[in-house]
């Protein structure tokens, strides 16, 4: 029996048996825990089950625990497989998943401790008539393809020989339900439901639910969500997200400003998802074509050149007059894709008692000082950091954070303002400089944009104020996080790895998902990425957190409350099948996220917003024809036209000339790719 345990107890917690240490009696325990006394407590044998595995690591060798094919692919990042990246969303050992691993050579079903065969002949000492007829021959227990019921059975066996042992009596035929319990259980209650009838059981319940709440449209959305069983508007995989986008069909979303062109697609996703979006933006938006278009209901104009609060009391009137209106009625939901309106969108939300972040988390987002004190409090890492109100600051915060440093506004947006510093000199020099700059921008549709001298658009300045944080730079290689909170817990973070930026300005080059770092730094960076955003106070929501792997860890730059800009939505759908536009709509009407990730990347991505090196005047497009219909490019969008005035490194913050978007088998071809394209791009760029 020693050595059945020794060898049992591990092969059954590898085929995920729950139930092995409710099959012996406590007094069988007790007896085993003499036996081997390296078991920690005699009931669930797991130290035994330890000692085992370490004798089992000696036996084989540490040479050839290391060389296995399953630890070099934790090792080979240029290729996507099984381990060499952190998985996007909890692991589960459930089947719901949509993550599970599979089965390798160095285990029968996926976890980690390795597997252990053997043929154990229980028969010897024992007189044939002493034993069941199926334990006269020696008894495998360990088929990997063996069902739940027949491992139950044998262990009965095995049970029955243990007690012929000890008592010499066998016990009774049939026991009730405590004996049966304590003894064998789950007993003789029926067998837990495979995969493919709990998804068949699980589609018949939400077939039935859907019969039974309002049609969609008929009323507020959140009597639907609210007439479903939780079980189900939880469930992971297709048929739950379908549920899921269902309950967003006939759902009256207001949309808080619209954000530049480019966010399009997000209403036209909106609208492919039958929800309903009234729309609060500038009159002179491009965006009030939507309405004519179909894609939203109302555009409703808002004059974005009064103050906030001015802003905020205009908006809620126009929301409480919604439910004046016999087309609209009141909302179910309040959301924005734009920067500088997450603040005002969560406190109309918090107003009107709908889904949506706390203002005051969203302040502490937005203020990335105010950002590094709560992480402080709460034990994550922080560097050195000092807020320059005014000039006379900084002389103090150059003593305090020291150099080389980062010079920014405290809530700016898309690097715009933020430059290296290497002295005190430079530093005096650059806040001059940037805040000259800021004075050149104007706010545009919630986008932050150069003033065109159309007087379109509010100063930057009167928004985001001119108040700055000195932060000590941080070295290595910078990622995003794309998370997703859902009822206080992530349920979705996904890494990509941003290339060097263009220093001094820190413009952004190049991005390729899944990440090529090693696995132990993507889980660490989505841990600090994760718990910054709870220590902020969040708990529902799509966040795009940007960080750093230092000399010294991770370390956090910056917390965007929405969903990131560019190419961000389209990395994310293509590489994990998770749609941040939806995820978004999710939390602005109460519905709870699980979305469904495939267990291996669908493609690989990498894209780039090719940097004008040289300053001067575009004499044509040209720079473009290496990418017209070239295999394995998703998309290229032009920043430029011709004839317009770029903007190089030497003399400024770089102008974007294009961004890219490519797709490869594996993340280390689709950059390699990527940096080729922008290469022949640059050749072809010429200037007057």
């Amino acid at each position: 029996l020693k050595q059945l345990l020794a060898r049992a107890k591990p092969r059954e917690r590898a085929l995920g048996d729950p139930q092995w240490s409710s099959r012996f009696s406590q007094r069988q325990a007790r007896r085993f825990a003499r036996i081997m006394p390296q078991a920690c407590c005699g009931g669930c044998f797991s130290g035994a089950s330890s000692s085992y595995r370490r004798w089992k690591l000696r036996a084989l060798g540490q040479q050839a625990a290391d060389d296995s094919p399953r630890s070099k692919r934790f090792h080979d990042s240029g290729s996507p497989g099984i381990g060499s990246w952190a998985s996007p969303v909890p692991y589960s050992p459930l089947g719901y998943g949509s993550w599970k691993r599979e089965a390798s050579e160095f285990s029968a079903d996926g976890h980690d401790s390795p597997a252990v065969a053997f043929s154990l002949d229980i028969s010897d000492g024992l007189e044939a008539g002493d034993l069941p007829e199926s334990a006269k021959a020696p008894l495998r227990v360990t088929n990997p393809k063996s069902t739940p019921e027949e491992r139950r059975r044998h262990l009965r066996e095995l049970d029955l020989a243990a007690r012929r042992l000890q008592h010499g009596t066998p016990p009774p035929a049939k026991a009730d339900f405590g004996t049966e319990q304590l003894f064998a259980s789950p007993g003789t209650l029926p067998s837990a439901p495979t995969t493919a009838e709990r998804e068949r059981a699980q589609k018949a319940l939400m077939s039935k639910a859907l019969r039974q709440i309002p049609p969609a449209g008929a009323g507020p959305a959140g009597e639907r969500i609210a007439k479903v069983p939780r079980r189900l508007l939880t469930a992971r995989g297709a048929d739950g997200q379908n549920l899921r986008r269902e309950m967003l069909r006939g759902a009256l979303v207001v949309v808080f400003t619209a954000g530049y062109e480019g966010k399009r697609f997000i209403f036209e996703k909106a609208h492919a998802l039958g929800i309903r979006v009234v729309l609060l933006e500038s009159a002179d938006s491009w965006s009030r074509c939507l309405e004519e278009e179909g894609k939203i209901v109302k555009f409703i104009p808002m004059d974005m050149s009064q103050s906030s609060d001015a802003v905020y009391r205009d908006a809620m009137a126009a929301i409480e007059r919604m439910s004046e209106d016999p087309s609209l009625g009141p909302p179910d939901g309040i959301a924005t894709f734009v920067e500088l309106s997450v603040p005002i969108a969560a406190r109309l939300a918090e107003a009107f008692g709908l889904p949506g972040p706390m203002p005051e988390s969203v302040d502490l987002a937005r203020d990335k000082h105010k950002t590094r004190a709560v992480m402080a409090d709460a034990g994550l890492p922080t560097p050195p950091n000092f807020l320059i109100r005014c000039e006379a600051e900084l002389d103090e915060a150059a003593r305090k954070v020291g150099f080389p440093a980062v010079l920014k506004p405290v809530s700016g947006a898309a690097s715009l303002g933020v430059k290296k510093v290497v002295s005190v000199q430079d530093l005096r020099n650059t806040y001059v400089e940037l805040d000259r700059e800021l004075r050149t921008l104007v706010v545009s549709s919630g986008a932050l944009v150069k003033d065109d001298g159309k007087g379109q658009g509010s100063s930057a300045v009167r928004v985001i104020g001119a108040t700055f944080m000195l932060e000590r730079y941080l070295d290595g290689n910078e990622v995003d996080v794309d998370i997703i909170m859902s009822e206080g817990e992530w349920v979705f973070a996904a890494v990509s790895d941003n290339g060097p930026t263009l220093e001094p300005y820190f413009n952004e080059t190049w991005a390729v998902s899944p990440s090529l770092l090693p696995r132990d730094q993507q889980v660490a960076l989505k841990e600090l990425a994760i718990g910054t955003v709870k220590s902020l106070g969040f708990l529902d929501g799509v966040f795009h957190v940007e960080c750093k792997y230092t000399s010294c860890g991770p370390q956090l730059i910056e917390v965007n409350a929405r969903m990131g800009g560019g190419p961000v939505y389209e990395t994310n759908r293509r590489v994990w099948n998770v749609c941040l536009v939806e995820e978004t709509f999710f939390a602005a009407v109460g519905v709870p996220s699980r979305p469904n990730v495939p267990r291996i990347p669908a493609e690989c991505i990498a894209n780039s917003d090719v940097n004008a090196l040289k300053s001067g005047k575009l004499k044509n497009l040209d720079f473009l024809e290496p990418l017209r219909n070239r295999e394995g490019v998703v998309s290229f969008d032009p920043h430029v036209a011709a004839g317009e005035s770029v903007v190089g490194p030497a003399d400024g913050l770089p102008t974007w000339l294009v961004e890219v978007v490519v797709s490869r088998p594996t993340p280390k071809e689709a950059l390699d790719y990527l940096l080729q394209l922008e290469s022949e791009i640059q050749r072809r760029v010429q200037l007057e």
